[in-house]
């Protein structure tokens, strides 16, 4: 008995509940078996032997509940999964402007509904840049012997950056569907490629919740001159 106890204890709190049901199920069940084989008929027995079958009932009932949150819970089906992927374009404008369109496309992945209540567009130039600048930047993200040990990104020069901010309610995306969020940038015709980033924060993550703290996608996307 005392290996049994400790074998429970050693098991996780969600564990030990089904034993305990498990075992509790056991005994309701022999109860139900030797009453109906020692005890007559009776109205009373037929009365204790329903009242004792529907409570086995309702706690097989329990059980699957459990398990089915359980299996929820295993494979984060209760956890939002979201994918970000971008949709860019760009145009002239003026003599000396390019207007670029940046289109972050929210696909919903999980089997809850995701609410986005802030996030934010950013847009970093690529090109041109100087051989000194791309020296600089190199040296702060990779040591001597071309090794990133702190797992950081190139820096690149940002040129503009967009913080989205949500009321309660106002961007909820149902599980399986996608939202379209654009955002727009004028940047000067002498930039020749641009890196575009988007973040969005996890409403429900917290320090230590194992989930994911939010959702990021990055796109490098080339402008193109007509000759």
């Amino acid at each position: 008995m005392n290996k049994l106890w400790k074998y429970c204890r050693s098991l996780g709190e969600g564990w030990r509940t089904v034993l305990i049901a498990l075992g509790v199920l056991v005994f309701l069940v022999g109860v139900v078996f030797l009453l109906s084989m020692f005890l007559p008929k009776t109205n009373v027995f037929k009365d204790v032997s329903g009242i004792i079958q529907s409570i086995i009932t309702a706690l097989a009932i329990v059980m699957g509940g459990y398990f089915a949150l359980f299996k929820l819970r295993i494979f984060r089906d209760l956890e939002p999964h979201l994918t970000i992927s971008h949709k860019i374009s760009h145009r002239f404008i003026g003599d000396s402007y390019v207007h670029i369109s940046v289109t972050a496309v929210l696909h919903n992945r999980s089997k809850v509904k995701v609410e986005l209540r802030r996030g934010f567009f950013s847009l970093q130039k690529i090109a041109p840049v100087m051989d000194g600048e791309v020296s600089n930047l190199y040296e702060q993200v990779f040591d001597e012997e071309g090794s990133n040990e702190e797992d950081e990104h190139i820096q690149w020069p940002t040129l503009d950056i967009h913080t989205l901010i949500r009321g309660k309610g106002e961007l909820v995306i149902e599980p399986g569907e996608s939202h379209p969020e654009p955002c727009e940038f004028i940047v000067s015709k002498d930039v020749e490629s641009v890196l575009a980033y988007t973040y969005f924060d996890n409403p429900r993550y917290s320090q230590g919740s194992g989930v994911a703290p939010g959702w990021q996608a990055t796109t490098v996307y080339d402008i193109s001159y007509m000759i």
